[in-house]
Protein backbone atom coordinates (compact mmCIF):
# COMPACT_ATOMS: atom_id res chain seq x y z
CA UNK A 1 0.00 0.00 0.00
CA UNK A 2 1.13 3.57 -0.61
CA UNK A 3 1.81 6.36 1.82
CA UNK A 4 -0.99 7.85 3.88
CA UNK A 5 -3.14 10.27 1.88
CA UNK A 6 -6.53 11.95 1.81
CA UNK A 7 -7.96 8.81 0.21
CA UNK A 8 -7.27 6.83 3.41
CA UNK A 9 -10.29 8.56 4.88
CA UNK A 10 -12.72 7.92 2.02
CA UNK A 11 -15.84 6.07 3.02
CA UNK A 12 -16.87 3.20 0.69
CA UNK A 13 -19.61 5.37 -0.85
CA UNK A 14 -17.12 8.21 -1.40
CA UNK A 15 -14.64 5.81 -3.00
CA UNK A 16 -17.33 4.54 -5.39
CA UNK A 17 -18.20 8.13 -6.24
CA UNK A 18 -14.52 8.87 -6.99
CA UNK A 19 -14.32 5.84 -9.30
CA UNK A 20 -17.49 6.93 -11.10
CA UNK A 21 -16.08 10.40 -11.65
CA UNK A 22 -12.84 8.94 -13.05
CA UNK A 23 -14.85 6.69 -15.38
CA UNK A 24 -16.97 9.60 -16.54
CA UNK A 25 -13.84 11.66 -17.25
CA UNK A 26 -11.53 9.00 -18.72
CA UNK A 27 -13.93 6.33 -19.98
CA UNK A 28 -11.87 3.50 -18.49
CA UNK A 29 -9.94 2.56 -15.35
CA UNK A 30 -7.25 0.05 -14.40
CA UNK A 31 -7.40 -1.92 -11.14
CA UNK A 32 -3.73 -1.40 -10.32
CA UNK A 33 -3.89 2.35 -10.94
CA UNK A 34 -7.02 2.78 -8.82
CA UNK A 35 -5.46 0.72 -6.04
CA UNK A 36 -2.48 3.08 -5.94
CA UNK A 37 -4.52 6.27 -6.27
CA UNK A 38 -7.13 5.37 -3.65
CA UNK A 39 -4.66 3.50 -1.41
CA UNK A 40 -6.77 0.37 -1.06
CA UNK A 41 -6.15 -3.22 -2.10
CA UNK A 42 -6.77 -4.49 -5.62
CA UNK A 43 -9.31 -6.91 -4.11
CA UNK A 44 -11.28 -3.92 -2.81
CA UNK A 45 -11.13 -2.19 -6.20
CA UNK A 46 -12.34 -5.34 -7.98
CA UNK A 47 -15.25 -5.51 -5.54
CA UNK A 48 -16.07 -1.85 -6.24
CA UNK A 49 -15.98 -2.43 -9.99
CA UNK A 50 -18.22 -5.49 -9.62
CA UNK A 51 -20.76 -3.32 -7.82
CA UNK A 52 -20.60 -0.63 -10.52
CA UNK A 53 -21.12 -3.33 -13.15
CA UNK A 54 -24.15 -4.61 -11.23
CA UNK A 55 -25.56 -1.06 -11.23
CA UNK A 56 -25.08 -0.89 -15.00
CA UNK A 57 -22.59 1.97 -14.66
CA UNK A 58 -19.48 0.10 -15.85
CA UNK A 59 -18.44 -3.01 -17.76
CA UNK A 60 -15.51 -4.96 -16.36
CA UNK A 61 -12.58 -5.80 -18.63
CA UNK A 62 -9.35 -7.73 -18.09
CA UNK A 63 -7.48 -5.69 -15.48
CA UNK A 64 -10.01 -2.88 -15.21
CA UNK A 65 -13.36 -1.55 -16.41
CA UNK A 66 -14.90 0.78 -18.99
CA UNK A 67 -17.86 3.12 -18.74
CA UNK A 68 -21.07 1.38 -19.81
CA UNK A 69 -22.45 2.65 -23.12
CA UNK A 70 -25.08 5.36 -22.69
CA UNK A 71 -24.37 5.73 -18.98
CA UNK A 72 -25.77 8.68 -17.10
CA UNK A 73 -24.60 9.19 -13.53
CA UNK A 74 -27.25 8.21 -10.97
CA UNK A 75 -26.27 7.41 -7.39
CA UNK A 76 -27.90 4.48 -5.59
CA UNK A 77 -30.43 5.42 -2.90
CA UNK A 78 -28.10 4.73 0.04
CA UNK A 79 -25.43 7.05 -1.38
CA UNK A 80 -27.96 9.78 -2.19
CA UNK A 81 -29.28 9.56 1.37
CA UNK A 82 -25.85 10.43 2.79
CA UNK A 83 -25.59 13.62 0.71
CA UNK A 84 -27.06 16.79 2.28
CA UNK A 85 -28.54 14.62 5.05
CA UNK A 86 -29.23 17.44 7.53
CA UNK A 87 -30.70 19.69 4.84
CA UNK A 88 -33.01 16.93 3.66
CA UNK A 89 -34.15 16.31 7.23
CA UNK A 90 -35.06 19.99 7.66
CA UNK A 91 -36.88 20.05 4.32
CA UNK A 92 -38.72 16.86 5.21
CA UNK A 93 -39.86 18.24 8.55
CA UNK A 94 -41.09 21.50 6.99
CA UNK A 95 -43.01 19.63 4.29
CA UNK A 96 -44.53 17.16 6.76
CA UNK A 97 -45.91 20.09 8.77
CA UNK A 98 -48.12 20.94 5.77
CA UNK A 99 -49.99 17.63 6.01
CA UNK A 100 -53.44 17.85 7.58
CA UNK A 101 -55.99 15.40 8.96
CA UNK A 102 -58.10 13.89 6.20
CA UNK A 103 -55.60 14.68 3.42
CA UNK A 104 -54.88 12.42 0.50
CA UNK A 105 -51.25 13.03 -0.44
CA UNK A 106 -48.81 11.60 -2.97
CA UNK A 107 -45.23 11.02 -1.82
CA UNK A 108 -42.80 10.72 -4.71
CA UNK A 109 -39.70 8.53 -4.56
CA UNK A 110 -36.44 9.89 -3.20
CA UNK A 111 -34.37 10.59 -0.12
CA UNK A 112 -36.01 13.94 0.66
CA UNK A 113 -39.55 12.61 0.35
CA UNK A 114 -38.50 9.74 2.61
CA UNK A 115 -37.72 12.36 5.26
CA UNK A 116 -41.29 13.64 4.91
CA UNK A 117 -42.56 10.16 5.77
CA UNK A 118 -40.24 10.02 8.78
CA UNK A 119 -41.40 13.41 10.06
CA UNK A 120 -45.16 13.06 9.61
CA UNK A 121 -46.97 14.37 12.72
CA UNK A 122 -49.76 12.41 14.41
CA UNK A 123 -52.65 12.61 11.95
CA UNK A 124 -55.95 10.85 11.38
CA UNK A 125 -57.59 9.65 8.18
CA UNK A 126 -54.50 10.37 6.09
CA UNK A 127 -54.11 8.51 2.79
CA UNK A 128 -50.59 8.34 1.36
CA UNK A 129 -50.12 7.20 -2.24
CA UNK A 130 -46.53 6.37 -3.15
CA UNK A 131 -44.43 4.65 -5.80
CA UNK A 132 -41.59 4.12 -3.30
CA UNK A 133 -41.39 0.78 -1.51
CA UNK A 134 -39.14 2.17 1.23
CA UNK A 135 -41.66 4.94 2.00
CA UNK A 136 -44.47 2.38 2.20
CA UNK A 137 -42.43 0.46 4.77
CA UNK A 138 -41.62 3.65 6.71
CA UNK A 139 -45.35 4.35 7.04
CA UNK A 140 -46.43 0.78 7.76
CA UNK A 141 -46.44 1.39 11.53
CA UNK A 142 -47.68 4.99 11.43
CA UNK A 143 -51.09 5.25 13.15
CA UNK A 144 -53.79 7.06 11.24
CA UNK A 145 -52.21 6.49 7.83
CA UNK A 146 -53.54 4.35 5.00
CA UNK A 147 -50.78 3.52 2.52
CA UNK A 148 -51.55 2.91 -1.16
CA UNK A 149 -48.70 1.64 -3.37
CA UNK A 150 -48.96 2.38 -7.07
CA UNK A 151 -47.64 -0.92 -8.33
CA UNK A 152 -45.39 -1.22 -11.34
CA UNK A 153 -41.91 -2.50 -12.15
CA UNK A 154 -39.20 -2.23 -9.48
CA UNK A 155 -36.03 -0.17 -9.94
CA UNK A 156 -33.96 -1.81 -7.17
CA UNK A 157 -31.32 0.92 -6.81
CA UNK A 158 -33.97 3.54 -6.01
CA UNK A 159 -36.72 1.35 -4.40
CA UNK A 160 -39.06 2.93 -6.95
CA UNK A 161 -41.88 1.52 -9.08
CA UNK A 162 -42.07 2.59 -12.73
CA UNK A 163 -43.91 1.67 -15.92
CA UNK A 164 -45.20 -0.66 -17.13
CA UNK A 165 -48.22 -0.51 -14.80
CA UNK A 166 -46.97 2.26 -12.45
CA UNK A 167 -49.28 5.03 -13.70
CA UNK A 168 -52.59 3.17 -13.98
CA UNK A 169 -53.63 3.72 -10.36
CA UNK A 170 -52.51 7.36 -10.39
CA UNK A 171 -55.07 8.10 -13.11
CA UNK A 172 -57.78 7.20 -10.57
CA UNK A 173 -56.47 9.45 -7.76
CA UNK A 174 -57.51 12.99 -6.81
CA UNK A 175 -54.90 14.03 -4.25
CA UNK A 176 -54.85 17.18 -2.16
CA UNK A 177 -51.07 17.54 -2.25
CA UNK A 178 -48.14 16.06 -4.13
CA UNK A 179 -44.68 16.19 -2.58
CA UNK A 180 -42.45 15.89 -5.62
CA UNK A 181 -38.76 15.07 -5.71
CA UNK A 182 -36.46 15.76 -8.66
CA UNK A 183 -32.86 16.24 -9.79
CA UNK A 184 -33.28 19.75 -11.15
CA UNK A 185 -35.40 22.86 -10.54
CA UNK A 186 -34.89 25.65 -13.07
CA UNK A 187 -36.91 28.77 -13.81
CA UNK A 188 -36.15 28.20 -17.52
CA UNK A 189 -36.12 24.41 -17.91
CA UNK A 190 -38.66 23.52 -15.22
CA UNK A 191 -38.60 20.27 -13.27
CA UNK A 192 -36.15 17.65 -14.55
CA UNK A 193 -35.02 14.20 -13.47
CA UNK A 194 -32.08 11.94 -14.23
CA UNK A 195 -34.22 8.90 -15.11
CA UNK A 196 -36.72 8.81 -17.96
CA UNK A 197 -38.90 6.09 -16.42
CA UNK A 198 -39.32 7.97 -13.15
CA UNK A 199 -40.04 11.21 -15.03
CA UNK A 200 -43.05 9.52 -16.62
CA UNK A 201 -44.45 8.55 -13.21
CA UNK A 202 -43.84 12.06 -11.86
CA UNK A 203 -45.93 13.53 -14.66
CA UNK A 204 -48.82 11.22 -13.74
CA UNK A 205 -48.46 12.31 -10.10
CA UNK A 206 -48.66 15.97 -11.08
CA UNK A 207 -51.84 15.32 -13.06
CA UNK A 208 -53.38 13.60 -10.02
CA UNK A 209 -52.81 16.42 -7.47
CA UNK A 210 -54.44 19.75 -6.71
CA UNK A 211 -51.27 21.26 -5.22
CA UNK A 212 -47.70 20.46 -6.27
CA UNK A 213 -44.98 20.99 -3.65
CA UNK A 214 -41.41 20.38 -4.81
CA UNK A 215 -38.91 19.32 -2.15
CA UNK A 216 -35.30 19.70 -3.26
CA UNK A 217 -32.00 20.41 -1.53
CA UNK A 218 -29.92 23.36 -2.68
CA UNK A 219 -27.78 21.28 -5.07
CA UNK A 220 -30.88 20.81 -7.27
CA UNK A 221 -31.75 24.52 -7.54
CA UNK A 222 -30.76 25.83 -10.97
CA UNK A 223 -29.70 22.34 -12.09
CA UNK A 224 -31.06 20.70 -15.25
CA UNK A 225 -31.18 16.89 -15.56
CA UNK A 226 -31.66 14.74 -18.67
CA UNK A 227 -35.41 14.02 -18.51
CA UNK A 228 -37.99 16.81 -18.64
CA UNK A 229 -40.80 16.30 -16.12
CA UNK A 230 -42.90 19.47 -16.31
CA UNK A 231 -42.70 23.24 -16.81
CA UNK A 232 -42.12 25.31 -13.70
CA UNK A 233 -45.67 26.67 -14.01
CA UNK A 234 -47.12 23.45 -12.54
CA UNK A 235 -45.35 24.05 -9.21
CA UNK A 236 -47.19 25.85 -6.41
CA UNK A 237 -44.49 25.70 -3.72
CA UNK A 238 -40.78 24.89 -3.40
CA UNK A 239 -39.18 23.88 -0.11
CA UNK A 240 -35.37 23.92 -0.13
CA UNK A 241 -32.50 24.62 2.26
CA UNK A 242 -30.92 27.97 3.05
CA UNK A 243 -27.83 27.35 0.90
CA UNK A 244 -29.78 27.59 -2.36
CA UNK A 245 -28.71 30.15 -4.94
CA UNK A 246 -30.65 33.35 -4.15
CA UNK A 247 -30.62 34.61 -7.73
CA UNK A 248 -32.29 31.41 -8.95
CA UNK A 249 -34.76 31.49 -6.05
CA UNK A 250 -35.73 35.05 -6.97
CA UNK A 251 -36.31 33.94 -10.57
CA UNK A 252 -38.58 31.17 -9.30
CA UNK A 253 -40.50 33.63 -7.13
CA UNK A 254 -41.01 35.82 -10.18
CA UNK A 255 -42.69 32.81 -11.81
CA UNK A 256 -45.31 32.89 -9.03
CA UNK A 257 -43.89 30.05 -6.93
CA UNK A 258 -44.04 30.20 -3.15
CA UNK A 259 -40.44 29.54 -2.04
CA UNK A 260 -39.63 28.36 1.49
CA UNK A 261 -36.06 27.95 2.77
CA UNK A 262 -35.21 26.03 5.93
Amino acid sequence: MGASSESDHLLPAERLDRIRQILLTQGSVRVAALSRELDVSEVTIRSDLARLEQEGFARRTHGGAVLARGTRFERPFAEQEARFREEKQRIGAAAAALVEDGDTIILDVGTTTTEIARHLPPVSNLVVVTSALNIALELERHPGVTVVVTGGTLRPMQHSLVNPLATILLAQINADKLFLGCNGVSADKGITNSNLQEAEVKRAMIAAAKRVIVVADSSKIGAVAAAHVAPISVVHQLITDDHADEVELDRLRQKGIEVSTV
